[in-house]
């Protein structure tokens, strides 16, 4: 019986001491509940706290670029005021500059104001300007003349690339466009008229050259079209192309050491061909060390050169230049393109220095030259600016003769 006891007495306090210990343990559990809790609420308010300040930040970015839109706006309408206010400084400049230069030229009238070429060429009747540019021209036959102003100017249209060449061949009325600064494909047009009234360069007779063509430094004299060709950095060609026949004249080497540009600011020009009444020339540089640009005269048959000069108009900042007579012309610009001018010549026969040359100014034009071509059966040049087919109408005078 005491044994009896004795056992119910312990099962009794093992089962005590179990009820406690598992009160203890639901104690515990029930405080880490409560902890989880306490710490999900802190959770789900900061969480919403973050999310409200998300909210906010995002009006608020969005009312910043709305403002900023806005700002955009009334600052895209003053540079457009301030660049109206800019070209009429200008063309004030440009007028004062042509008339208080002390390398103007000496006969007033022969001075062009910009004002007066474009209301010129408003005043004119279309039917008249065209039979005008596509007829009257007049050949000069002593060369013994250089350029005294520019007279006028005339917009053709806008086609093709930013940079590229047209002309006219001399001997006929036929016009060529070499579009881009490289490739093999020539377009020939009858006329300036026909080109003129094409959609764009396709519209003319495609020529397929025999090499790619480098640079705006093309021409085409007396049926045969004439092209630099680039094979490699330091391999630059010039060659003949015969129009009639469809094929190659003639090719020969030209010693323009590296492939230097002729002028700073048309890179893809290593070597320009010009014609004039004299025959056929090409501007180059021999190095890319030469500051200078250099004039070579060449035998229009076999392209050999028969005399090279120096002509000691600077590269930095060239943009295109030109043969009239024999005198050298070269425009310069700057890099963020302004008003082109012509403030370097030089004369193979000396007659004419360039201190006393006129400092002649392009009228307002949209960019930067990319070519010059001389025609002298008309006394035009032909000019491809930003896309732009120009024409400009030059006053020749007689050279002072020693």
């Amino acid at each position: 019986m005491r044994g009896l006891l004795l056992v119910l007495v312990s099962t009794a306090w093992t089962l005590a001491a179990a009820q406690y210990y598992y009160q203890g343990l639901m104690d515990y559990l029930e405080n880490r509940l409560s902890a989880m809790e306490d710490r999900m609420q802190l959770y789900q308010h900061q969480s919403h706290g973050v999310h409200t300040e998300l909210q906010n930040f995002r009006k608020r970015a969005a009312e910043t670029v709305d403002g900023l839109k806005n700002q955009h706006l009334d600052l895209f309408k003053d540079l457009e005021r301030a660049a109206v206010r800019l070209e009429q400084l200008e063309r004030d400049m440009d007028a004062v500059e042509i008339r208080t230069s002390p390398r103007a030229c000496g006969n007033a009238a022969d001075r062009v104001l910009e004002q007066e070429v474009w209301r010129r060429e408003e005043e004119e009747e279309e039917g008249e300007w065209e039979e005008e540019w596509e007829e009257g021209y007049t050949t000069v036959s002593d060369c013994v003349e250089i350029l005294s102003a520019i007279r006028s100017v005339k917009i053709l249209k806008r086609v093709g690339g930013a940079k590229g060449l047209w002309t006219r061949d001399p001997s006929s009325s036929r016009v060529y466009v070499f579009n881009g600064t490289s490739g093999d494909a020539v377009y020939q047009f009858d006329s300036v008229r026909e080109f003129s009234s094409s959609a764009g360069v396709a519209g003319g007779r495609l020529i397929r050259l025999p090499s790619d063509w480098t640079g705006a430094g093309g021409a085409v004299y007396n049926g045969y079209l004439y092209y630099v060709h680039q094979e490699t950095r330091t391999d630059v060609q010039l060659v003949k192309f015969d129009l009639m026949s469809g094929a190659v004249s003639d090719a020969a080497v030209f010693p323009a050491e590296g492939g230097a540009p002729v002028y700073e600011l048309n890179p893809e020009t290593v070597a320009d061909v010009a014609a004039d009444d004299e025959g056929l020339w090409v501007l180059y540089a021999a190095s890319g060390a030469e500051p200078n640009i250099n004039l070579a005269k060449l035998d229009r048959d076999s392209l050999d050169i028969e005399q090279i000069w120096d002509t000691g108009c600077p590269r930095e900042k060239a943009e295109a230049a030109f043969v009239i007579c024999g005198t050298v012309y070269v425009a310069y610009n700057t890099r963020l393109a302004s008003r082109s001018r012509l403030q370097c010549l030089f004369d193979v026969n000396g007659v004419v220095v360039n201190e006393e040359a006129p400092l002649l100014y392009f009228p307002r034009r949209y960019g930067a030259h990319a070519s010059l071509k001389y025609n002298p059966e008309e006394r035009q040049l032909y000019a491809w600016d930003d896309g732009y087919q120009i024409i400009y109408r030059l006053s020749l005078k007689r050279k002072l003769l020693l």
